[in-house]
């Protein structure tokens, strides 16, 4: 009786803060991979038409984004805002042949929308911010996804610092100013980033929220004065 054998590629040694690209990987593998690799892991997996990346982020990254998560909520909390955080959930839509794995991504706008603990992406509307840290590997290529999936906005972080990205007319825009939060620049978020090197984490939250209060105490005083003036007799 003959033997036939069927060689198994080996799965793909990915080093630490760094990442592999596989081409012409079909949907059917990528989410039987998703479903061996579990959701106990470090690795991040992105899939567009055929192509599969596989980031493994480890040290300053996860600082990096640890950071920028708290920054948010702490922004939702002093701005009286609702918030679903979904981490590094996976954002899967097969009609698309596309999915990706966010550092973080959290629903505020659209948080009342979401039911449960589980994302369906064919119903339930992407996320309304995502973060993506680059550390030694672009998220460029992910961005094509996140404009497929219609996610509104993305703040980067990279070696030049952060920046926030809007989706305009089916592209990603580079902008000042954050469209979810009005308060915040990429400056602004640059400069906490900074103070995170010489700060520890509960200090640099506590500093960023009295920011955010001083921001808010004199937008109440301009638009008191706005209201003041309005209000006035005109001679």
């Amino acid at each position: 009786m003959t033997m036939t054998t069927t060689s198994i590629a080996p799965k793909p040694e990915i080093a630490a803060n760094s990442n592999a690209v596989l081409t012409n990987i079909s949907w059917q593998t990528y989410e039987t991979l998703l479903a061996e690799m579990g959701n106990h892991r470090a690795t991040r997996l992105a899939y567009y038409h055929g192509d599969l990346e596989i980031k493994m982020p480890l040290g300053l990254h996860e600082t990096i984004n640890h950071i920028l998560e708290r920054m948010i909520i702490a922004l939702t909390e002093e701005l009286d805002l609702g918030i679903r955080g979904f981490g590094s959930t996976t954002l899967n839509r097969e009609d698309l042949a596309a999915g990706v794995e966010p550092d973080c991504c959290f629903y505020i706008q659209n948080c009342d929308r979401i039911s449960g603990n589980e994302l369906n992406l064919v119903s339930d509307p992407p996320p309304d911010l995502v973060v993506e840290v680059d550390i030694t590997s672009p998220s460029s290529r992910r961005f094509p996804i996140y404009r497929d999936l219609g996610v509104p906005e993305i703040w980067q972080y990279n070696a030049s610092g952060i920046h926030i990205y809007k989706l305009q007319a089916n592209e990603y825009i580079e902008s000042e100013f954050s469209p979810t939060f009005l308060i915040i620049s990429r400056d602004i978020l640059n400069h906490f980033l900074e103070k995170s090197v010489s700060t520890n984490d509960n200090k640099l939250i506590r500093k960023f929220r009295e920011w955010i209060r001083e921001q808010l105490h004199l937008l109440y005083i301009i638009h008191s004065c706005s209201n003041l003036t309005l209000a006035m007799p005109i001679a």
